[in-house]
């Protein structure tokens, strides 16, 4: 009789379960700390010499979030009070315990080096090098977390001139416009419209994006409006393996659909991604430029589709499937990647009908994605096929959820949005280095069983 092994099931869960030491090694050993630690030491002999062990503060920065220790007055006492732990964070015996200022300093030069963000994308390439992410799926979505300060009063503009009431004559009207396209041509690129992104760099974006804690709306799934002050974490996730692939932190402000194209960018020009196909994500990213940029990069939009008061093409169903004179529905078929056409064939109720067998309805036609990118994906919108992808997006809300309630995405202790995104960088980095140690583990232990 063949006995069949059950394969080792590791996770981030389980990963915290383990002894601190061991725990820490696991997620320490997934970062490149000499990288770190030469961006944030003196690159110079002159001045005061540097006292502290800067090597070990990293790791206890690091280990601050893995252990949820709220804050840095917390963490410097408990490394007064714990030797244990101290001798964890790779501290010495004789070592002092560096100050909430000295802290403070550190996190000011993690900020200016930007190395968070380099070592951030080193994990994932060590990951996808290491065969952890093979998805063909990535999803796409954002999340809200509040800032520390309490929200300024709202200050009226007293200077706005009233509106003029009456339809504008035609002289005004050409005015006024005008007047508006040079408003839009001086505008910062993310209050432009979406489409100005798509000819933007990479580093463009990255680096004009809006991180000062703002006020932000959003409906909950009570569909009521929800308001906070803060900021907004968007991610996206690799819906089977569920790493971070790239994040973008930005002002609570900041419309969702306006941080996907720098997401998708990251993906394409940073990464090396060969199976991955589709890019999916909720109603709050159906616009035109959304689905050029992931037309662009050879993949296929699964995103949920915004009528924004928009009626149907007479003749198409709510799907955008072509109906017969009866009203009955075409059903999707196939998709030719290299026509980049999709097939529909005749409604199952025609098969006996007299205008099918007559040739008034015909039994099969078909029609380019490049008709419409919004309206015709593949595969084809409303299909089990589409469906079945569309559901994987659950895994960023599934990744928010984590990063708030294990990572402490939540509990932002620093009053500006620069030192704010250093937090959102170490949370999704600690949380992409406890998943690459995780399965790290998950494959020894399927070795070991496979051996045995």
């Amino acid at each position: 009789m063949t006995i069949i092994r059950q394969m080792s099931l590791f996770g981030v869960q389980e990963l915290f379960e383990m002894e601190p030491t061991h725990r820490y090694d696991a997620v320490i050993s997934a970062l490149n700390l000499d990288k770190i630690y030469h961006a944030v030491s003196k690159k110079t002999h002159l001045g005061a010499p540097e006292e502290l062990n800067y090597s070990a503060m990293i790791i206890s920065v690091f280990i601050r979030i893995v252990e949820r220790i709220p804050t840095i007055k917390d963490l410097v006492k408990r490394l007064n009070e714990d030797i244990v732990f101290k001798l964890n964070c790779a501290f010495l015996v004789s070592d002092p315990t560096p100050s909430e200022a000295s802290y403070s300093r550190l996190i000011t030069k993690l900020e200016e080096s930007k190395i968070l963000e380099v070592v951030q994308e080193q994990v994932i390439i060590q990951a996808i090098t290491e065969g952890f992410i093979k998805d063909d799926t990535i999803a796409i979505d954002a999340t809200h977390f509040e800032a520390r300060d309490q929200a300024p009063p709202k200050v009226e503009n007293l200077d706005k001139e009233p509106k003029k009431r009456g339809r504008k004559s035609k002289e005004e009207r050409e005015e006024w416009l005008a007047e508006q396209a040079k408003k839009e041509a001086n505008l910062p690129l993310f209050e432009k419209k979406i489409e100005a992104q798509l000819d933007a760099s990479l580093s463009e974006l990255r680096a004009q994006v809006p991180k000062e804690p703002k006020w932000g709306i959003k409906k909950n799934s009570e569909g009521k409006h929800v308001f906070w002050f803060g900021y907004k974490g968007h991610l996206a996730v690799s819906t089977t393996s569920q790493y971070i692939v790239q994040s973008l932190f930005s002002s609570g402000n900041l419309n969702d659909g306006k941080a996907a194209i720098p997401l998708l960018k990251g993906i394409q020009e940073r990464l090396s991604l060969p199976a991955l196909r589709y890019e999916t994500m909720d109603a709050g990213y159906d616009f035109e430029p959304i689905y050029q940029q992931i037309y662009r990069m050879g993949h296929q939009s699964v995103i949920a589709y915004n009528k924004r008061n928009e009626s149907n093409p007479e003749g198409f169903d709510k799907h955008f499937a072509l109906t017969c004179f009866r009203e009955h529905s075409y059903r999707y078929d196939s998709y030719d990647a290299k026509y980049e056409t999709l097939k529909y064939t005749q409604p199952k109720e025609c098969v006996d009908c007299s205008l099918a067998n007559e040739g008034i309805c015909q039994k099969v036609y078909k029609v380019k994605i490049t008709t419409d990118l919004r309206r015709f994906t593949a595969p084809a919108r409303g299909s089990k096929a589409w469906k079945t992808l569309f559901k994987r997006r659950t895994a960023v809300e599934r990744v928010n959820a984590y990063l708030k309630e294990f990572f402490q995405l939540n509990n932002v202790r620093y009053r500006t949005g620069k030192r704010a995104k250093v937090h959102f960088d170490l949370v999704t980095l600690v949380y992409n280095a406890s998943k690459l140690a995780a399965n790290r583990i998950n494959a020894l232990l399927n070795q070991e069983d496979q051996a045995a």
